[in-house]
């Protein structure tokens, strides 16, 4: 999957804008965002059902636009929320939407019992769906989607809702799949999923790609090593976050519910001195964790709406002089 200078217009705003990728088969490619990023804009252009204002993608080697009947063919896709039908059984779904995809009688039969058994829902599989689970309906529409058995699948938020089992089963289905050769498009607003499945990952924030590379890559952007600090009251962390500047060449970020602020550690920074320089100030730490970078700070670091864009506009102007494309 190849896309080039994607962009797509709503009147006066751009919801994506200059979005390159370079997607290998059998590989998964992470798309992150806040709500409104332009996640769920790529996802739609990506799968013929909006048409790009700027720019041109191919899926499995067909464009998008010129040749959107037979990039469906070729793709399967997972919204945000499940579309089986539960007022049928689970098999008679999947043999529906067989029929759909032209396969025979027997075809789409055999294929339906083959995913249902893959799945773990063969137990299932004569039951309404309106009976079944969160986690086994989000699990038999992502049967549906392989009925076909597509090239391509693109999943939109696919584990939203679910427990944790549920979401652990749907991951190592997923794993499953792409050792098989599929190639999956996943976009998903829990950074553990991204962190665990995803060989590529590109962060949007308003539109536009800030970052991309694997998670190592992203995590390493903003330092391994990280620090959090907890103050008493709100109005404490930004006096917090001016002491802590001397302790890190990256801007801060802050988590307002958790009166937290965390910053990537310079080199041989000791503890100690962290705790004696925020006393001084008069800061009232009531905790400390020293700890190596997630996603979620990743996240956090180049998605801020005021702190830290200073840092994001850093990694867009490195970003944009280094390379031109995502390669996963």
């Amino acid at each position: 999957m190849v896309a080039h200078g994607l962009g797509k217009r709503f009147g006066d705003l751009w919801a994506l804008r200059d979005l390159d990728l370079d997607v290998a088969p059998g590989t998964v490619l992470g798309l992150l965002g806040h709500n409104g990023a332009g996640k769920t804009t790529a996802i739609r252009i990506l799968t013929t059902l909006s048409e790009p204002t700027t720019g041109t993608a191919s899926v499995a080697g067909l464009d998008v636009v010129g040749q959107a009947a037979a990039v469906r063919r070729r793709i399967g896709v997972a919204s945000q929320q499940a579309t089986v039908d539960g007022l049928m059984s689970a098999r008679l779904n999947l043999e529906m939407v067989g029929r759909l995809h032209r396969l025979g009688k027997g075809e789409a039969r055999r294929r339906a019992d083959e995913l249902l058994e893959r799945l773990d829902l063969t137990d299932a599989g004569s039951r309404l769906v309106k009976t079944f689970s969160g986690g086994m309906r989000r699990r038999l529409d992502l049967a549906a989607c392989l009925v076909s058995a597509p090239e391509v699948l693109f999943l939109d938020e696919p584990t939203t809702g679910l427990d944790p089992r549920s979401r652990n089963d749907l991951w190592e289905m997923l794993r499953s799949l792409v050792r098989d050769g599929t190639t999956v498009i996943l976009t998903t607003q829990y950074l553990e999923e991204a962190d665990r499945l995803a060989d590529d990952i590109v962060v949007l924030d308003h539109g536009v790609s800030v970052a991309h590379g694997t998670p190592t890559e992203l995590k390493a952007q903003i330092g391994n090593d990280r620090l959090d600090v907890k103050v008493v009251h709100a109005d404490q962390l930004p006096m917090a976050a001016d002491v802590l500047r001397g302790y890190s060449s990256k801007a801060p970020s802050f988590d307002e519910d958790l009166l937290t602020v965390s910053i990537a550690l310079n080199d041989g920074t000791r503890l100690i001195d962290v705790v004696r320089t925020l006393d001084d100030a008069g800061v009232d730490a009531v905790d400390m964790n020293r700890r190596e970078a997630t996603l979620d700070d990743v996240f956090l670091t180049l998605t801020a709406p005021k702190r830290g864009s200073e840092f994001a506009q850093s990694v867009v102007d490195e970003s944009t002089t280094s390379t031109e494309s995502v390669s996963v």
